[in-house]
């Protein structure tokens, strides 16, 4: 089991020293859902949504949220980004949005948090903008899809048990 990088030998809570480490590039996706009434995804599907376009918002938002990790997480590193990309994969049957945040950069340092961050932020926009028509969507999945570069290697998230 791998330690917890970010104690140091008395337990106290620090930000990982990644000096040493070369600059390489990193990629993570991460995944979110959103579920909501029929009505709720016909409104976004048709944007028909009184505040706007629920999806070009949500993907602005992913965008600036993933840039600002380091902002919100405590321990996580400023980091160079240089791509962001927000997808969303609409489930028409199950009245669900599906969403995907893919983060790269060249650094020090994973990118895991912020695709996290970016999927998570999308879908807590898409409940803002829709909240009025459904106050009982439901934000769930998220999780680490894939992820490269840096020391651990490469992950990708198997299928569900």
């Amino acid at each position: 089991m791998a330690e917890f990088t970010h104690l140091d030998d008395e337990g106290r809570v620090r930000m990982v020293d990644v000096t040493a480490k070369a600059a390489t590039v990193r990629t993570a996706v991460a995944g979110a859902r959103v579920r909501m009434r029929a009505e709720t995804f016909a409104l976004i599907r048709d944007q028909k949504v009184k505040k706007g376009n629920v999806l070009e918002t949500a993907r602005i938002a992913g965008i600036m949220a993933a840039k600002r990790t380091a902002d919100l997480i405590p321990m996580c590193h400023p980091l160079n980004i240089t791509h962001v990309q927000i997808d969303f994969l609409p489930e028409e049957e199950a009245h669900a949005i599906g969403i995907r945040a893919g983060v790269r950069a060249l650094d020090q340092t994973g990118v895991e948090m912020e695709a996290l961050t970016a999927a998570a932020v999308a879908a807590l926009t898409i409940y803002d903008m829709c909240k009025s028509h459904d106050r009982e969507m439901v934000l769930s999945e998220i999780q680490l899809l894939q992820k490269s570069g840096g020391k651990s290697g490469a992950y990708k998230r198997g299928p569900h048990p």
